[in-house]
């Protein structure tokens, strides 16, 4: 039997648990910020449908270990090589009601052998037979499996298959397009309630790239097997929101007009091109030589997001800076050596205790990776969040803004945007946004 929370939850929170425990299979898509962490232990808990599996990001274990040992009495393991081979046994003794696990290790611990080749199907899996004690599954971020083609998918379906309770938690459920939702449904065995793949994409992809009959698909997700509420609504008390355009001039222009120039002489030539194979490798080389003029202009913002950076932080305002390349986070670590980092260098303990000295005030300068941090910590020290490079779709934008934008904040969030003035910045920007 389960013991009642060690917290109290909000209002919606309670009714998320209670929706929760009536679907079973469900998207929990609140807004992030929401606390999805604490509807869906409080769901597993209140069921008593232990033990659970947990699928969640690398960078997220520890702090779903911690969530769960937080709100409940129960225990959760974090799977490590230490544990690989013992960690049944430690749960038929129940020892352990979580099991948390980041997506890429999924093959490690959970699957024996695949008989197909790199483009196996998912009958070609053969899990380890102690699957089948899980009762549950949380799938954390779970846009991450929306490719049904990737292994990841194909293993989340197969560990999930069968299993009463499987809730997946994602503020952007839907990244691009309604396509998104086919790999997630199927894996809650929800895909049928929409006619299976073919007729969902009849329906509201047609033919996955485009969307159609949004409000009916809406209509439909919200009625069987999709909650979803925003701040907004449910906490009016949660401040405000404020995104910041700061254009700043770039160090290297000499550097980035030479590589501007060799970007549109290639883009003519491409459009010139008649054969096939040759668009395609010029297709290619467009999108290198792209993402050079794309970390050209970050590296070049780098002096001036240092000197916007100690003027927030010399007025004793914590601040979250996020970047993409390790070159722009190693310049700043130089220039602010006393900063923290969250990046996909860091393991999942150094990244706790980087996200625990800036939530305690030990630091003003928390330096993080959009991939690596973009989801699931909290960051709330901070009223105040810099981008030096951005993400590629507003939904990642607003992830990263939501670190500090959620339960805990006092203040209103003001969000920075650093625009390399006369650089493909602006027009990236502006590309996120009509996302």
């Amino acid at each position: 039997m389960s013991t009642p929370l060690k917290v109290t939850p909000y209002p919606y929170q309670s009714e998320g648990i209670a929706q929760g425990l009536k679907w079973k299979r469900f998207f929990l898509a609140d807004e992030p910020g929401l606390g999805k962490t604490l509807q869906s232990i409080g769901i597993i808990h209140a069921a008593g449908a232990w033990p659970c599996l947990v699928i969640c990001p690398s960078s997220l274990k520890i702090n779903w270990q911690r969530e769960v040992e937080k709100f409940t009495d129960t225990k959760a393991l974090v799977l490590t090589d230490a544990v690989r081979t013992t960690w049944p046994y430690l749960v038929q003794m129940q020892m352990f009601q979580y099991i948390i696990v980041n997506y890429e290790s999924l093959r490690k611990y959970f699957v024996w052998d695949i008989k197909g080749g790199k483009s196996f199907r998912l009958r070609d899996v053969v899990f380890c037979p102690q699957i089948r004690l899980f009762r549950s599954v949380i799938i954390d971020e779970s846009h991450r499996v929306k490719d049904a083609t990737t292994q990841q998918a194909k293993f989340a379906k197969g560990l999930a298959a069968g299993k009463e309770y499987i809730i997946l938690l994602s503020g952007t459920p839907v990244v691009n397009r309604p396509a998104d939702l086919v790999a997630q449904l199927s894996i809650m065995d929800r895909l049928k309630d929409f006619g299976g793949r073919g007729q969902f994409l009849l329906d509201y992809a047609q033919g996955e790239h485009e969307a159609s009959n949004l409000d009916e698909l809406s209509r439909r997700l919200y009625a069987t097997c999709l909650l979803r509420r925003e701040k907004a609504k449910v906490l009016t008390q949660l401040p405000a929101k404020t995104r910041v355009d700061l254009y700043v001039d770039i160090a290297n222009r000499e550097e980035y007009d030479t590589a501007a120039g060799d970007l549109a002489q290639y883009l003519r030539e491409y459009k010139q091109c008649s054969e096939p194979e040759i668009r395609r490798k010029m297709r290619m080389e467009a999108l290198v030589r792209f993402m050079a003029l794309r970390g050209i202009a970050a590296r070049g913002k780098v002096a001036q997001a240092a000197d916007f950076i100690r003027t927030v932080t010399d007025s004793g305002q914590p601040l979250v800076v996020f970047c993409s390349l390790h070159d722009i986070v190693d310049e700043l670590r130089r220039a602010f050596p006393r900063a923290v980092t969250v990046t996909g260098r860091d393991n999942a303990v150094m990244k706790q205790a980087a996200v625990d000295a800036f939530q305690q005030g030990r630091t003003r300068l928390i330096i993080c990776s959009i991939k690596a941090a973009g989801v699931g910590l909290t960051l709330t020290a901070a009223s105040r969040v810099a981008f030096i490079e951005f993400p590629w779709t507003y939904a990642d934008c607003q992830q990263c803004e939501d670190r500090c934008h959620r339960i805990g904040q006092r203040d209103n969030v003001t969000c920075y945007y650093l625009i390399g003035r006369g650089t493909i910045d602006r027009k990236l920007y502006q590309i996120i946004y009509d996302k």
